[in-house]
């Protein structure tokens, strides 16, 4: 298989060609064989790979994905443009974390010129997600009536891009006022009218009533990762391998109209370094003798979230929890990971399971702090039907 290094072997010389857009990085190929490494800039980054890619420099084409890969927080552009080159070029794992990525940091993507460059390929991965974060659905909405206006798509696109959205999510009178003011809705409003009366029946009715006419458990009335004080609060934790941490926020019982004004209080504690039972001391046998102590920094962290009263108001609904990591880039807040649990991260297994929170200039923490987000997103399930 000929490749660029094989060429210099035997010949000791090769002509590089290259289209315009690809002149200005051609130095790095012969500087990269020479010196075994080099300095890249965002924005020389698919040039580079397609050079590689064309000259067959295989550990310059991994580096450059590797560094793709990395600097995804790097900003909100070039994300949208190597999700697109990743499909292109069928690197996968490329595609998967430009879109993890996308799905994460949606506000600040849905707010920047890149955003209408985004294909109705892409778009449809997106709407279909439900770790999106963003501050709630409505902020969705107004992001794809913009997309709407500027890509103008066909209207079979527009029109199943406009049933992704999970309209139970917004509030009845917020859709009242999108379906006056709505020019997406006054367009293609036949093409959702289901949905929209759908989302007035579950705001008119309790939860429990509802799912005794209604299946519950589809997409469209699961929440996504919401950043509105309905759904969680921020929680900002200084010097957070110090000791333990302990808070409490108050939640929505749940997106319906008739839940409006109910409340739940939730309690959290922060362990930094919390160990389980598997790793704590036990006696091996009746003399007392004991296995060695677990040292400190053989501990993880840890975080529970339980509610601060029980009752039946919750009857048909359960609680997923999601805690959002951010990290600092550039004067933004940008989402670096999210956890999902029931009760405790002991249930996501990874939470934080790299991070260095002692070291203050880790990359988990900004200004010697971690900053997290708690959402708590209702799941209801479908109640059993018996005859009547």
């Amino acid at each position: 298989m000929w490749t660029l290094e094989t060429e210099l072997r035997c010949s000791g010389q090769v002509l590089l060609t290259a289209v315009p857009s690809q002149r200005a990085p051609l130095q790095f190929p012969s500087r990269y064989l020479y010196c075994g490494e080099l300095t890249v800039l965002l924005a020389q980054a698919i040039p580079l790979h397609r050079l590689a890619t064309k000259y067959r420099v295989a550990s310059l084409q991994r580096g450059v994905a590797d560094y793709m890969r990395a600097h995804l927080a790097g900003g909100v552009g070039p994300a949208v443009g190597w999700y697109h080159y990743a499909v292109s070029t069928g690197d996968e794992a490329l595609r998967e974390s430009c879109l993890q990525f996308l799905a994460w940091n949606l506000s600040a993507v849905a707010g920047s010129a890149e955003w209408g460059a985004v294909s109705p390929e892409l778009l449809a991965q997106l709407l279909q997600r439900s770790d999106l974060v963003l501050q709630d659905e409505l902020e969705l909405f107004h992001a794809l009536e913009a997309w709407l206006g500027r890509a103008r798509p066909p209207p079979t696109v527009a029109e199943r891009a406009l049933r992704a959205i999970r309209y139970p999510m917004i509030p009845p009178a917020q859709l009242f006022q999108l379906q006056a003011r709505s020019a997406a809705l006054a367009r293609h409003g036949p093409a959702v009218a289901d949905l929209l009366l759908q989302a007035y029946q579950f705001h008119a009715a309790s939860p429990l009533h509802y799912a005794k006419f209604f299946h519950v458990n589809g997409s469209a009335f699961l929440p996504r990762n919401y950043l509105a004080p309905a759904w969680g609060a921020p929680w900002v934790i200084n010097n957070p391998a110090r000791d333990d941490r302990s808070t409490s926020f108050q939640t929505q019982l749940g997106p319906s109209g008739h839940d409006a004004g109910r409340r739940i209080t939730w309690n959290v504690l922060f362990s930094p370094r919390w160990l389980p039972v598997s790793l704590r001391p036990v006696y091996a046998d009746a003399a007392g003798t004991a296995l060695p102590a677990a040292r400190p920094e053989d501990g993880r962290p840890r975080l529970v979230v339980t509610p601060a009263s029980s009752g039946g108001d919750a009857a048909g609904v359960s609680f997923q929890k999601t805690v959002l990591v951010g990290a600092r880039h550039q004067g933004r807040l940008l989402v670096r990971h999210a956890y999902s649990f029931h009760q405790s991260s002991e249930e996501a297994g990874d939470f934080l399971a790299h991070a260095d929170l002692q070291r203050r200039n880790s990359e988990y923490l900004v200004e010697n702090a971690l900053h997290l987000h708690l959402i708590v997103k209702p799941v209801y399930h479908t109640l059993i039907r018996t005859p009547s």
